[in-house]
Formats: structure tokens, sequence, C-alpha cells
């Protein structure tokens, strides 16, 4: 009961369980499951590199470079991700809780069947972060990947502004530890 691990399932706990209406907005936005919408994260941060290509009105050349190099970014950091969650294994919060915290609890964004560590959305979020920084700067955007869902456009002052909203987003749907998210950052960081 007293081991750092349990302090990590009970901050999910206690985090979904203070969340606001604005949380969980936040967390079903960035959810970004594979129904189409908006192509898991690979395809929602490639609209967003999609829409500062046209903000900036860059030429083909540019466009490509943007294209070609985020989707590299991200792609690689999805593969030491999965990797990563493959040889760590480690079970999801909502499992941790259910047997050890309460039996009735339930993360408000449905669990994915496969290993929590690390947060995919966190490292891909920070390769793509990193990436479109390196080549444009510190940006400041308006992203409408989520509107096919019915979600008003959100504005970021930067990349890393959404980065870490989508990464933040993981906590508040219970379905990352504080752990998975930061070190899913720290990985795609240095992916990217």
């Amino acid at each position: 009961p007293a081991s750092a691990f349990r302090a990590q399932a009970r901050t999910v706990y206690d985090t979904v369980n203070a969340n606001s209406a604005a949380d969980l907005e936040t967390a079903f936005y960035w959810r970004d499951n594979p129904d189409g919408s908006t192509g898991l994260p690979a395809g929602h941060w490639m609209t967003i590199a999609a829409t500062v290509v046209f903000d900036q009105g860059l030429d083909l050349g540019q466009a490509a470079e943007v294209f070609a190099l985020t989707g590299i970014g991200i792609a690689d950091g999805f593969t030491s991700c999965w990797t990563e969650k493959y040889q760590t294994n480690l079970l999801r919060p909502v499992t941790y809780i259910k047997r050890l915290i309460d039996p009735a609890w339930n993360s408000p964004v449905n669990s994915p069947a496969f290993p929590e560590y690390t947060s995919g959305h966190s490292v891909g979020s920070a390769a793509a972060a990193t990436v479109l920084t390196g080549l444009l700067g510190d940006v400041a955007f308006v992203d409408s990947a989520s509107r096919p869902l019915g979600f008003a456009d959100r504005p970021f002052a930067s990349f890393w502004a959404a980065a870490n909203q989508a990464a933040g987003s993981r906590l508040s749907g219970g379905i990352h530890y504080p752990m998975g998210i930061e070190q899913g950052l720290d990985q795609g960081r240095q992916v990217g």
C-alpha cells in the first residue's frame, strides 16, 4: 500500500475523480481512437502539420519536408513506444484500481487492450512537437482535427502546448499513470 506504484495509481484515481467538465472534454478531444475521424495520434498530428503548412503558405518543397520529417518522427516514436510497451508489459490503471482501490471505478476513456508504459500519445505528440518546432519554430496555430467529432477548434501557442495537453489528457482520461506520460514525453522528445 505504501509503494511508489500504488501512489501512481492513486494519482490516476484521484485525478479522474476530480475531473472538471473541461478536463473530460480535453480527454475526449485527444482520444484519437481508430474510428476514422482523426487517424489515431499520428493522423491528428499530421492534420496539425497540414494546418500549419497551409497557414504559413509553404511551397511544395517545404511542405514535403515538413510532412516527411514529421511522419518519420511520429513513426519512429511509435516504434520505440510499442517496443517499450511489450518489453515492460505494465497493466493499465483501470486494472490496478479495480483490483486494489475501488472495484466500481472505471476510466472515462476506454482503456486500450495493450500495455500501458509508455504513453503512445505522449511519445507521438512529443516526437511531432520536436520535429515541427525544429522545422518551423514556436508557431501558434488552431487545431481543427477533432472538428468531425463535434469539438470546437482549439488554439495553441506552440506545438509543445498541444503536445503537453495531449499527454495530460491521458491522465484525465484515466488510461495512463503519470510516469508513463512523463517518460513518454521524454522518449518522444529524444526520438524527435
